[in-house]
């Protein structure tokens, strides 16, 4: 055998050792990493934290390796030596108004984060605790690298407490804070500016929306929208009164079903989800009222439920998914250092 078939015969068992699990019930560690890609331990460690230093196609090697030996790293360790503790927490309030909220919004962060030394870690709060508590625990124990969380408030408790402790963060909505920060928003506003001026273009002429709880931000600015359009058409208008998006969908399908049976009903429908907007039409079924003729609706589509209704019913898209990612984008960026609070902000437009 030549000195040559000795080198390709290396070569080739280096790089099957380089894709083999180690055997038994040995942990995977970075030494095992370095042993089979043939880098240094330090290398690796770097190489895995995504350093810069580290060329990227050596740091692509190293994460395949690691992943394909079910390289876990120590978690615990990894936080004594750096600091850090890789892991960004998303807080998710349940509601069911919006359709797949959740699963957008973590596809889009879970996007964002992939081929970085960071993971998605999923924290749920409930609505009979305070929004703050939480984020208070995380960051107090140093739980996360960077929190994400939704549903702002004009005055938002949160946002001021991570401020105030340069705690990297970025919200799914606005604040009405002196101070700029950073976040990821929908303009709510045009949703219902537009969605009003839609309705009364195909012949409304009393419109009707089912705000948010008056709370959170984004409830002004869909009201601020909605009372722009109908004083500028002067058309006649109503806010249901009694309920919100946040009531359970049976109260909003019986509020609907009793005001459609009320004298001077509205004939144009806002509806801020999906689920709101299923409820509109149930009531107006149970009433006989047809859809494009006595009952007319613009909905906020968030999922593709609406792709398959017939009749069609008008839709503004909300793109929870591309909210998640730029989220997610915007948030590392501010965990890499500090950047201009302008360049961490993003709202997206109808």
């Amino acid at each position: 055998m030549s000195l040559e078939d000795l080198g390709d015969k290396g070569r080739r068992a280096k790089s099957q050792r380089a894709t083999e699990k180690p055997r038994g019930d040995t942990k995977p560690t970075l030494k095992t990493i370095a042993e089979l890609t043939g880098l240094a331990v330090t290398t690796v460690s770097h190489a895995l934290a995504d350093a810069p230093q580290i060329a990227l196609e050596t740091r692509q090697r190293v994460r395949k390796v690691a992943s394909d030996i079910g390289y876990l790293p120590d978690r615990a360790a990894q936080r004594l030596r750096t600091g850090r503790t890789n892991v960004i927490s998303l807080i998710l309030d349940p509601h069911e108004e919006i359709l797949g909220y959740a699963t957008s919004m973590i596809n889009g962060l879970t996007e964002a984060l992939r081929g970085t030394a960071y993971h998605l870690v999923i924290t749920p709060h409930f609505s009979d605790t305070p929004q703050i508590d939480p984020v208070r625990h995380i960051m107090r124990n140093r739980m996360a690298d960077g929190i994400v969380f939704t549903r702002t408030e004009p005055a938002d408790e949160r946002v001021k407490l991570l401020m105030e402790n340069n705690f990297p963060f970025i919200c799914h909505g606005r604040t009405e804070l002196a101070t700029a920060h950073p976040y990821v928003d929908y303009d709510n506003y045009s949703f219902a500016y537009k969605a009003a001026k839609k309705l009364i273009a195909a012949g409304a002429r009393k419109l009707s929306i089912i705000l948010p709880p008056e709370r959170f931000t984004f409830a002004h600015h869909l009201k601020h929208g909605f009372m722009t359009a109908v004083r500028e058409e002067g058309v006649g208008f109503e806010i249901a009164k009694g309920v919100t998006l946040d009531s359970k969908s049976d109260d909003i399908r019986d509020y609907l079903f009793r005001r459609m049976a009320e004298p001077e009903r509205p004939d144009g429908y806002i509806c801020g989800g999906e689920v709101s907007a299923l409820a509109v039409m149930a009531s107006a079924y149970d009433h006989r009222l047809e859809l494009g003729q006595d009952i007319r609706l613009v909905a906020k589509q968030t999922s593709g439920l609406f792709d398959q209704i017939r009749p069609r019913v008008e839709t503004i898209y909300e793109d929870l998914t591309e909210a998640g990612l730029l989220m997610g984008k915007l948030l590392l960026k501010r965990i890499a250092g500090p950047a201009p609070v302008a360049e961490l902000q993003a709202l997206q437009t109808v």
